[in-house]
């Protein structure tokens, strides 16, 4: 399954020059990486991100990930991933911009 990451401008940056992160502040408070499933992530972005213009989203293979990801239940009973490592620019499929138009992001029609 195709899991997504959305990261500030300052967190990619951090993940881009140097191939690796701890994710964002609320990742490494937590202890682990919050992803979101194509279920979740609209609501994710409007949750955590409203406003929020310079977003990057990133897009992982769970099965990449074996042993460290984990999916747990969390808001509404549904299921999140959770990566228990760091988060690794080479892991991902693929990068884009998330976009803020008229105050809502736009994401790639493929995936919601």
């Amino acid at each position: 399954m195709i899991i997504y990451k959305i990261l500030r401008a300052s967190e990619w940056a951090i993940l881009r020059d140097d191939g690796i992160s701890m994710g964002a502040p609320i990742d490494i408070d937590d202890g682990y990486i919050h992803f979101s499933t194509a279920q979740t992530l609209e609501e994710t972005a409007t949750k955590h991100f409203s406003g929020e213009s310079d977003l990057m989203l990133l897009a992982y293979n769970d099965a990449d990930f074996p042993k460290t990801l984990i999916y747990e239940k969390s808001r509404d009973n549904l299921l999140f991933p959770h990566l228990y490592d760091k988060l690794r620019l080479d892991d991902a499929l693929w990068i884009k911009p998330l976009p803020l138009i008229n105050n809502i992001h736009l994401f790639p029609e493929d995936i919601i």
